[in-house]
């Protein structure tokens, strides 16, 4: 019997995590998801957020995690997704422009594709939590 995990987050620029976890606590389009040893297996879609792992070890991490795609078979977790980013690596400063900026088109609505700009600042909201 599996001790644990083996997690798998891919994004088109990188190989973004790789290791052994206990659990891994995300957003999927149906709402909050946690998964541990021995998950059913499961394909869903995600939406950005924070997405917390534990490690085997019990280090606690935390990154931002964008649209994409949550596997889990046989104690393998795969994400493949848009981006990936830990809290060192977001840039807090252009996530709050980038939240002001759907903020304000949502607000103006004219012309603008609102499903965008809601994705925009769903994004946006996700990195500035991770302050």
């Amino acid at each position: 019997m599996a001790e644990a995990l083996k997690l798998t987050i891919l994004t088109p620029e990188r190989e973004f995590y790789s290791g052994e976890i206990t659990e891994i606590i995300t957003n999927s389009t149906q709402g909050g998801i946690g998964i541990m040893l021995d998950h059913m297996p499961l394909v869903t879609t995600l939406k950005p957020c924070v997405t917390e792992i534990t490690e085997k070890g019990g280090k606690k991490l935390k990154a931002f995690t964008s649209t994409g795609i949550l596997e889990v078979k046989d104690n393998n977790v795969r994400i493949l997704c848009d981006a990936c980013e830990w809290p060192e690596e977001v840039d807090f400063k252009r996530a709050e422009e980038a939240k002001q900026r759907a903020e304000d088109r949502l607000v103006n609505k004219d012309g603008i594709d609102v499903k965008r700009a809601e994705l925009a600042l769903a994004r946006a909201l996700a990195r500035t939590k991770l302050k």
